[in-house]
């Protein structure tokens, strides 16, 4: 089974209740003012903050009001067109190499393992690949990703528990320069994102990378549990003050039945999904697709 096809599954829940929602909507309302408050709604319930909410029926509504629509299949095709153009408006390019990306987020969401499929994902590309276990702080951290790192088959740069996160980074960092590594992925604590402390450790790491490789095209991605729902638009918010996200992976995607959320990272903070998550296994993470992803859950 395909990436993709694993999406369409994995999304088959948000596809039923958001394609339910306006089937109904459509059958029992023509276009107009009550219309367009319902599709509001509908759109909120699936996620989509407010604002965004109401950013996407704006388009919708001048769209159809302009090419005098008035067919609910036609409309439901413009919505996806729109919905599709929120996320490529944030998209960025695949990053140069060598390349350092950075995995950031709260506990419990998937990094370690985000990691691990990461550097399967680079692999695949024929890239060749480092770890670094900068998550120094959570008990077995370094162990459970050292698990990753020989199922993937790349090195890794580790210290002992409690040792400074940022000179794990640094010596990552030399060592991915002396060997001419393609990818470094670095592994982070989980941490609240309201814990300055916490956060201001992110921001040194960070320093760390920008001083010692500035040769490396830099990503800093927020991992991110699907299932969240609305409160991971606070989570980003919070993490891109501290040290400027490029971008999010997504994880759980098979866990939910709403995403749209999604929207709203991209309207609202300009971040773009980069990869996404469908399952437990090695190859289980992707670059994301807007269009697919779309597709999917309308």
């Amino acid at each position: 089974m395909g990436f993709f096809d694993k999406l369409f599954g994995a999304l088959k829940k948000a596809k039923e209740g958001l394609g339910a929602k306006l089937r109904i909507l459509f059958a029992k309302n023509k276009l107009g003012d009550e219309f367009y408050d319902e599709l509001e709604e509908v759109l909120i319930g699936s996620d989509v903050s407010v604002s965004t909410a109401a950013e996407v029926v704006a388009r919708v509504k001048e769209r159809a009001i302009r090419e005098k629509l008035i067919d609910g299949d036609y409309v439901v095709s413009l919505l996806r067109e729109i919905l599709v153009d929120i996320l490529e408006e944030s998209e960025v390019e695949e990053p140069a190499y060598p390349c350092a990306i950075m995995i950031v987020g709260v506990n419990g969401v998937g990094k370690t393992t985000t990691v691990g499929k990461l550097a399967h994902y680079y692999l695949k590309k024929g890239k060749t690949v480092t770890v670094a276990a900068a998550d120094t702080f959570r008990a077995a951290a370094s162990e459970q990703l050292t698990i990753w790192a020989e199922r993937a088959k790349v090195r890794i740069v580790r210290h002992e528990e409690g040792s400074d996160p940022a000179a794990v980074i640094f010596d990552a960092v030399s060592s991915v320069k002396a060997k001419g590594t393609d990818v470094l992925i670095v592994d982070t604590a989980g941490r609240l994102h309201n814990k300055e402390n916490l956060m201001n450790e992110l921001r040194k790491m960070d320093r760390v990378v920008k001083r010692e490789y500035p040769q490396a095209d830099f990503l800093k991605l927020l991992v991110l549990d699907a299932t969240t729902g609305q409160n991971a638009v606070n989570q980003a918010r919070v993490f891109d003050e501290a040290v400027e996200l490029d971008g999010i992976v997504l994880t759980k995607l098979d866990g939910t039945a709403k995403g749209g959320f999604v929207f709203s990272l991209a309207e609202e903070l300009g971040l773009p999904v980069l990869f996404a998550g469908v399952g437990e296994k090695m190859e289980d993470l992707e670059y994301f697709n807007s269009k697919a992803f779309v597709e999917a859950i309308l």
